[in-house]
């Protein structure tokens, strides 16, 4: 199979995990276990599982003592920050909401890959944006997500996290250029369990584990297992083999699949609407790797 293939395969898998996130992630907090609480379990979950993964692969080294700095850097945007402001945010906003604001992460991509990467952004990528945000805020909804002040600290927080997760896209190209994904997702958790912890203690500690239904630990365990180990491996091979920008647009297809998982579970039904606003997603995420593919 072709790389840019699986490449599309590995993220479109990605896109299908965090469609399903929000209305998992939602159900635990804050009744069952407070947000931060639930970021230490899915990271450590993840840690070890990257760990284990690790014992059978061939080993690496760090290279630069330089390096060390810019894991723990990555650490912090990409696993730590950007994770305590999602379920923090996502514990006091809607899942419309943080999925609405969540579309920002792919515009502060390019930004920051200007910037950092000195990527030259061509104007059909930039307008193919533009045409997937439309699409995706349209697959939402609307006019049915609403920010108030009751909502106003959750949506910050999401929207903060949106702009973590972009920057840790762009600056993880760095060590996934020298490294292979799995050595740089291993420390990458590993220094973000230490920086977790302090944040979680209350939370852990207040939790009452023993009084938890069964479908409450499938939900951590989805969580932990797909949103973040798979996901995550997932997400920084593919950034190994293509532009930061291609992997943050497939964040446009998450409201597309969002929709048909509650279409397939009855919850909504299937319009001619839907069907049109995702062949615009679709659209705008094909504009945004054109120039990789002529390339």
């Amino acid at each position: 199979m072709k790389n840019n293939v699986r490449v599309h395969l590995a993220l479109l898998t990605v896109a299908i995990i965090y469609g399903e996130n929000y209305t998992i992630a939602k159900g635990v907090m804050p009744e069952h276990l407070g947000p931060s609480g639930f970021v230490f379990l899915r990271i450590l979950v993840a840690a070890i599982l990257f760990n284990v993964v690790y014992l059978f692969r061939k080993k690496e080294k760090v290279q630069d003592k330089g390096h060390f700095i810019q894991f723990i850097i990555a650490a912090c945007f990409g696993v730590a920050g950007n994770m305590l402001l999602f379920f923090n945010g996502l514990a006091h906003t809607s899942e419309i909401n943080a999925s609405v604001l969540m579309l920002n992460a792919p515009v502060f991509v390019l930004i920051f890959s200007v910037f950092i990467l000195k990527e030259k952004v061509k104007i059909w990528q930039a307008v193919g944006m533009l045409i997937a945000a439309i699409g995706a805020m349209l697959m939402i909804g609307g006019t049915a997500f609403e920010f108030s002040t009751q909502s106003a600290s959750g949506d910050v927080m999401v929207l903060l996290n949106a702009t973590s997760f972009a920057f840790y896209l762009v600056y993880v190209k760095r060590l996934l250029s020298k490294y292979t994904a799995l050595f740089v997702i291993k420390h990458l958790f590993i220094v973000g369990t230490i920086m977790v912890l302090p944040f979680a203690w209350n939370d852990l500690k207040s939790a009452d584990f023993t009084q938890f239904p069964v479908e409450i630990w499938y939900s951590i365990a989805f969580v932990a297992i797909m949103t973040t180990f798979v996901a995550y491996l997932l997400n920084a091979w593919a950034v190994q083999k293509a532009s930061p920008n291609l992997v943050a647009s497939y964040i446009y297809l998450q409201p597309v699949i969002a929709t048909f998982i509650a279409i397939n579970a009855g919850n909504q039904s299937l319009s001619w609407e839907k069907v049109i606003f995702a062949l615009v997603i679709f659209t705008g995420v094909y504009m945004v790797n054109s120039n990789r593919n002529k390339a």
